[in-house]
């Protein structure tokens, strides 16, 4: 049985970076990240061409391990657990490389196969989505590589791996020198290069129905911000998609620059600028081949399927399988803020009582989506409470704003951490940013939820789990009433919910009479 608590490093030394992730498994199995890094090295520089790595990449690559490993060393870390993809499986001085390794990082480093980095990454990206009953295709471009899997939620169904990469064809394919200039013939040279070995990889997926692309890796990253910048005038954000238009776009931009221009392109990585070509290549010719319209950006990769690897290998899953991507990230969260799970609990199912008997009766025509985030943000209004009660609405915004909850795109997010914050003292304010940076909808949603929240709350003030049931209903064309059911004694719920009687008028225009409880004591 695996001790707990205990920090775990996960180190990914890949072909163009390395990437470190350290976390904290506390007893609960709740997850903390204690640290992210990531460094660029190029091992895979002048390699391919007769599959040596190079002394001074792996010079450089040992200096970052060994820098790296001190890190996580100097956090406490009781494991370190390393992998190394491509550049090194292929390298015919593996062994020299992973022994500079033990040496100066003093890790035992594991190198993968290209059907295990693809596994691993599938876990990772996977494990950050709410893909519902969709089937997805993942596309991962790296330095030395490609990795191609079909999988849904739960499992994979195929998974292959192609011998290239952006550094990799950087190395193999002689451009013409232009002052770094990769004009649109050049570019198209690249495509038909590797347009072959795409076209008798795709025939792997033909059986598959597809309902979506997911794109990981720094090359597509960096791609999608250079788009975001483009036609959105914006940073990247989570979940973002870029269609094949787009892609098409971005290519034609880095098409008229020279290798110091598109350092300066908003959005790009300059450490990307001379490799971008070969990987944005890859891309076309694959959403191309495969008739993409669109691809579903994840900033996750492989250094999280070898979290999610070792907490199922050893038997530390957060929760049940059964539950979903979002409910996890939500548990994951509301347990690092040492969440009161029984009285969350209990708001989150009374705030849903509400909001389903207000439907019914016409009070709101919000949908089931929105539903689902009034039951998160209930679960989570408490969050912030462990750094201080007072003012503990704004520290729950905050927390449930800026966590990587899994599986929500931004907008989602702001709708429940504005839910929460609404939850008491002032209602929802044009003038505050918690409700002005929303569109519309959302605005409308957060206005009629944070009511909700804010009854459903009060209906559980003594955390006594009394209120067993909880309905509106109409009398006549002014009044709603609030009928509650009970089990224990809830003469403070009741005074709670009376608080409210205005606010609920403010928002709906209507009177809330609240109806003697019924006491039931089975």
């Amino acid at each position: 049985m695996t001790k707990l608590p205990r920090n775990v490093a996960f180190l990914d030394i890949g072909t163009n970076s390395i990437r470190l992730l350290l976390v904290r498994i506390d007893k609960n199995h709740s997850i903390t990240t204690l640290t992210q890094q990531k460094e660029v090295v190029r091992l895979g520089e002048d390699e391919f061409i007769e599959q040596k790595l190079q002394p001074p990449a792996m010079q450089r690559a040992a200096l970052v391990c060994q820098k790296f490993c001190e890190m996580a060393r100097s956090r406490l870390a009781d494991e370190i657990i390393a992998v190394a993809t491509s550049a090194t499986r292929e390298a015919i001085n593996q062994q020299e490389f992973i022994d500079m390794l033990k040496e100066k990082a003093h890790i035992k480093v594991l190198p993968v196969s290209g059907e295990e980095e693809a596994r691993l990454i599938y876990l990772g990206v996977a494990s950050g989505l709410h893909l519902g009953e969709h089937q997805a295709l993942f596309i991962d471009i790296g330095g030395g590589s490609t990795e191609l899997i079909v999988g849904n939620q739960q499992q994979y169904q195929e998974l292959a791996s192609m011998r290239m990469g952006a550094i990799r064809l950087a190395s193999v394919i002689s451009l013409p020198k232009k002052n770094g200039v990769v004009d649109v013939q050049d570019y198209m040279m690249i495509r038909n290069t590797i347009q072959p070995q795409i076209k008798q990889t795709v025939l792997l997926f033909q059986p598959y129905q597809l309902d979506m692309a997911i794109g990981s890796s720094g090359t597509i990253i960096n791609l999608a911000e250079i788009s975001s910048r483009m036609f959105y005038k914006r940073r990247l954000q989570q979940d973002d998609v870029m269609t094949a238009e787009e892609l098409k776009a971005t290519i034609q931009l880095l098409c008229s620059r020279d290798l110091e221009e598109r350092r300066l392109i908003p959005g790009i990585n300059p450490e990307r600028a001379d490799i971008i070509f070969p990987g944005a290549a890859i891309l076309d010719v694959l959403m191309e081949e495969m008739h993409l319209p669109s691809i579903t950006i994840s900033q996750r990769g492989l250094r999280d399927g070898l979290l999610v690897d070792y907490l199922t290998y050893n038997q530390l899953q957060i929760t049940s399988d059964q539950l979903t991507v979002r409910e996890r990230s939500v548990l994951q969260l509301a347990r690092t803020g040492m969440v009161d799970e029984v009285h969350a609990e209990q708001v989150r199912r009374l705030s849903l009582q509400i909001f389903d008997s207000a439907g019914k009766i016409g009070l709101h025509h919000l949908d089931i989506k929105q539903r689902e985030l009034l039951g998160y943000a209930a679960f989570l209004h408490d969050v912030g409470a462990f750094l201080s009660y007072n003012n503990h609405n704004a520290h729950s915004y905050y927390l449930i704003h800026n966590a990587e909850l899994l599986g929500f795109d931004q907008t989602e997010i702001s709708v429940m951490a504005s839910t929460a914050f609404y939850h008491r003292k002032g209602l929802p304010n044009r003038k505050q940013p918690q409700f002005s940076d929303l569109g519309p909808t959302e605005q409308e949603a957060v206005k009629i939820m944070s009511m909700f929240l804010r009854l459903g709350e009060s209906l559980d003030r003594s955390h006594r789990s009394a209120v067993t049931k909880v309905t509106l209903s109409k009398s006549g064309e002014k009044n709603i009433l609030l009928d509650i059911e009970a089990n224990k004694d809830d003469q403070l719920e009741i005074w709670g919910a009376e608080n409210h009687k205005a606010a609920f008028k403010k928002t709906f225009g209507l009177n809330l009479i609240i109806r003697q409880a019924i006491f039931n004591s089975k």
